[in-house]
């Protein structure tokens, strides 16, 4: 990836250009992967494309490729890193709504260890949902490819 291909008001543009600091883990020419200011937990790492994408609506299959192949080697690094870690969050926010902040396409690897007090995915929708409701759903997604 080039700089050309990074914006200028693009936090982490900056950080992968190198006008900002951070706490670099792994760093090829597709990715840098980073600690997160907020360490949800220890150990929590953000990995960006070295290509401005939003988020993955963005994408197209060649960035996919290029970008979600490091996926597993920095979550074995991150894992292999604190004994205690046991489990871990692999997850992305894509859009405001879904949660994301920064505008630049980011996966998050979240350690997780027993006890650790941190809570995802706490609301479990299946009681709303019977054979015919799954059936629409699947059906509706399914007729997008």
């Amino acid at each position: 990836m080039t700089n050309a291909e990074l914006i200028d008001d693009c936090l982490f543009c900056k950080i992968i250009r190198g006008e900002i600091p951070s706490y670099t883990v792994f760093e090829n020419d597709d990715v840098k992967a980073f600690l997160d200011i907020s360490q949800v937990n220890e150990g929590h790492v953000l990995m960006v494309p070295k290509k401005h994408l939003t988020n993955f609506f963005d994408y197209s299959a060649e960035d996919a490729s290029r970008f979600m192949q490091y996926v597993p080697e920095i979550a074995k690094a991150i894992k292999a890193s604190d004994p205690r870690i046991q489990a871990m969050h692999v997850t992305s926010n894509n859009g405001k709504i879904a949660g994301q902040v920064v505008m630049h396409s980011h996966i998050h690897f979240i350690p997780r260890w027993e006890g650790d007090g941190i809570k995802f995915f706490t609301r479990n929708n299946a009681d709303q949902y019977d054979e015919k409701k799954y059936q629409e759903v699947c059906d509706r997604i399914k007729a997008q490819f």
